[in-house]
């Protein structure tokens, strides 16, 4: 994978079938941190519960908290709150880690439309961005811009002076939906354009 300028490419491997052509599609993220606590974590519980269980082997008590905890889920009730507490927290980061697991990630960056089938490119929020309000400051009463750039949604507010903003509205939306084009995406983001007058809330 390399990146330059906002534009992330990745190479395809020679033998893996290529996408279809019209789009690079989502990238998936690696996913090291939630991966690496996870596995932390259970090769930690392992660990502690193969100890115990060899220091029960070898004819010595078990640790406290074992004979504790099973104590208690020995004597607890299933309608526990504490019980029910502790099966919502681990109902709660399983759904966590299947979200995880099935959805894409790396939401900064839009896929790119694809120039051959072993190239895959994408394109970062911040530099879509920066292009379309560098596109708007180009035109004649724009002050200031403002673009926050999405997958499904480019939210651009202008700040106009000495025209009228109806003017200027019309001029940025013909512009701003030819930057957008000229981005290259899979899936265009509509743009929702708010332009005002200095001193105003857009």
């Amino acid at each position: 994978m390399s990146e330059a300028r906002g534009i992330t490419t990745l190479d395809e491997t020679p033998g893996a079938a290529p996408p279809a052509r019209r789009g690079s599609g989502r990238f998936w993220s690696p996913r090291r941190v939630p991966a690496g606590i996870v596995a932390a974590l259970i090769l930690a519980g392992a660990g502690i519960l193969l100890y115990d269980v060899l220091v029960v082997r070898a004819h010595h008590p078990a640790m406290h908290w074992r004979r504790a905890l099973a104590r208690q889920l020995a004597e607890r009730p299933l309608d526990d709150t504490w019980v029910l507490a502790g099966a919502a927290v681990a109902a709660a980061l399983g759904l966590w880690l299947i979200v995880l697991a099935v959805t894409p990630g790396l939401r900064a960056l839009l896929p790119m439309r694809r120039p051959h089938p072993d190239v895959r490119a994408a394109l970062r929020c911040d530099a879509a961005a920066q292009v379309l309000r560098d596109r708007a400051m180009e035109l004649s009463g724009v002050r200031s811009v403002r673009v926050r750039m999405g997958r499904r949604k480019a939210d651009v507010r202008v700040v106009s002076h000495f025209r009228e903003p109806a003017d200027v509205r019309a001029d940025l939306e013909a512009t701003l939906a030819e930057a957008i084009r000229g981005l290259g995406l899979t899936r265009q983001p509509a743009l929702s354009l708010r332009v005002v007058r200095p001193g105003r809330k857009g």
